[in-house]
């Protein structure tokens, strides 16, 4: 497993930007940012694919949300424009080691890695 600590969440009005980034200890070949708020569920907002760069996002988030990686930093970012206050959520970083046929990008069930999660809070 990977182990996966984020940091860079924080407080912003709506219409700002925050940068999210988690730190990864570990070959991943898959890693992705999801959130969640108090009874919810946990929903998939973007997915990177190590190898190949090809990036995946929420409907949502498109247009707004940029998904990176640092491979010198072991690092994996989220880049937040154009914040709404519906973006509030806990993130969390989760990742996985190897290919799985068939699985979707933002099933929980395609990750074994998972971060702690920081909090983002968009005020309208």
């Amino acid at each position: 497993q990977v182990q996966l600590v984020e940091s860079g969440g924080g407080s912003v009005q709506a219409g700002g930007s925050l940068r999210l980034s988690c730190v990864m200890s570990g070959y991943a070949y898959i890693v992705a940012w999801f959130r969640q708020t108090p009874g919810k569920e946990r929903e998939g907002v973007a997915a990177i694919y190590t190898n190949t760069r090809g990036t995946y996002y929420a409907d949502s988030v498109k247009g707004r949300f940029t998904i990176s990686i640092d491979s010198t930093k072991n690092t994996l970012s989220l880049q937040m424009n154009s914040l709404k206050p519906e973006d509030s959520a806990m993130y969390v970083c989760a990742a996985h080691h190897s290919a799985q046929a068939g699985s979707h990008w933002a099933s929980l069930s395609r990750y074994n890695s998972w971060g702690q999660g920081t909090q983002v809070t968009v005020s309208a």
